[in-house]
């Protein structure tokens, strides 16, 4: 049965601030609270789309909430189609150029209208895209940032327990190439050899540097190696891809599926992982996701871990999905992690719901 028309009536976004349990130490930045922009794409039918946007730092969200409301009032009695939608919004900030806040305002608002048909059709978002509700493999990644080696070993069988993870990210670039070695050793004898281990560098690299660093840690049986240098240095990823053993992961700056055809063309990476407000929400993941698995890349998936569970039920190659809880403390029903496995919940739409009482309480 065919699903309502849903027409437009406004977009809300509504800034908060979290604390992070676990702050963020990487040798780019150190972060200890986190920033969400809440999206309600509000029907004329009473049906609401929500999203959320992580833009890492609080005043970008000067920037990024006047922008969704400049989209909400442009769209306003435009039918609910999120392909639409999504190349509307785009197109209205041409001039401003397709990557950077452009694509991430454009972004929210994909994702949100895709939940709003989502839930119009009574259909988990999976199932409208033509896949099943069921669970998805993923890694622990709300931790093990550079601290001491005995400390992020510690954390290590926390995280591992937190929900019977098979897989764990740490990052590297401490000051010293040795004190990196000894905290993946340390983290290795504490949760032993069937972990699966990922480093990520945070871009913290130079080219010099991560030649001599990553071979360093190539021969340590790594799931991966991620983003050693700044992320639009393609050719010095692909230098990196062709020296080492252990798969090179990017792609959470890919600004749109055509970055991640450029990188994959220069042979610039192994894996990939997008990023949704960046590669362009649901419409930019199945662009890019068509892609990647036409050369046969393993797609990850970075932050946004709800809509990620979805898209993950409908990629060809999907791989592992990045659990992390940070925007959980302001959701009614989060989404829980038994086994390794993310287990979404076979309702309407994405799943999400806002706990307005923490909402409201963490307003900026």
């Amino acid at each position: 049965m065919p699903h309502a028309s849903l027409t437009v009536r406004d977009i809300t976004a509504r800034p908060v601030i979290l604390k992070l349990k676990r702050p963020v130490i990487a040798r780019i930045a150190t972060i200890t609270e986190w920033p969400l922009i809440l999206i309600d794409l509000l029907t004329e039918e009473g049906i609401v789309g929500r999203s959320y946007l992580e833009p890492y730092v609080a005043k970008a969200m000067r920037y990024l909430v006047p922008a969704l409301g400049d989209l909400g009032a442009m769209l306003r009695g435009r039918r609910v189609a999120p392909i639409e939608l999504f190349d509307a919004a785009r197109k209205s900030l041409h001039f401003v150029g397709y990557e950077g806040l452009s694509m991430i305002a454009a972004s929210g608002l994909d994702m949100a209208a895709w939940d709003a048909i989502a839930k119009a059709a009574n259909l988990p978002l999976c199932v409208l895209l033509g896949g099943s509700v069921g669970p998805v493999k993923s890694y622990n990644s709300n931790g093990l940032w550079l601290k001491d080696a005995q400390a992020v070993a510690d954390e290590a069988l926390e995280l591992a327990a937190e929900g019977g993870f098979s897989g764990l990210k740490l990052r590297l670039g401490r000051e010293r190439a040795s004190d990196d070695l000894a905290t993946i050793e340390a983290v290795r004898k504490t949760v032993g050899e069937d972990m699966h281990l990922m480093v990520d560098f945070n871009q913290g690299l130079d080219l010099a540097e991560a030649l001599q660093r990553c071979h360093m840690i190539d021969d340590l049986s790594l799931a991966w190696i991620e983003e050693p240098i700044v992320y639009d240095n393609l050719d010095g990823y692909a230098r990196l891809a062709a020296d080492l053993k252990t798969p090179l992961q990017i792609g959470e700056n890919f600004y749109g599926p055509r970055d991640m055809h450029n990188a994959l063309a220069k042979n610039a990476c192994d894996l990939v992982m997008p990023d949704f407000m960046r590669i362009g929400g649901v419409t930019g993941w199945t662009r890019a996701a068509a892609i990647a698995g036409g050369a046969g890349i393993p797609v990850s998936t970075h932050l946004y871990p709800e809509v990620a569970a979805h898209m993950m039920r409908v990629t060809e190659t999907a791989h592992w999905l990045e659990w992390q809880d940070w925007a959980d403390p302001i959701l009614q029903t989060p989404y829980q992690i038994r086994d390794g496995l993310l287990h979404m919940p076979d309702v309407p739409g994405v799943g999400l719901e806002w706990d307005e009482d923490a909402v409201e309480a963490h307003l900026i």
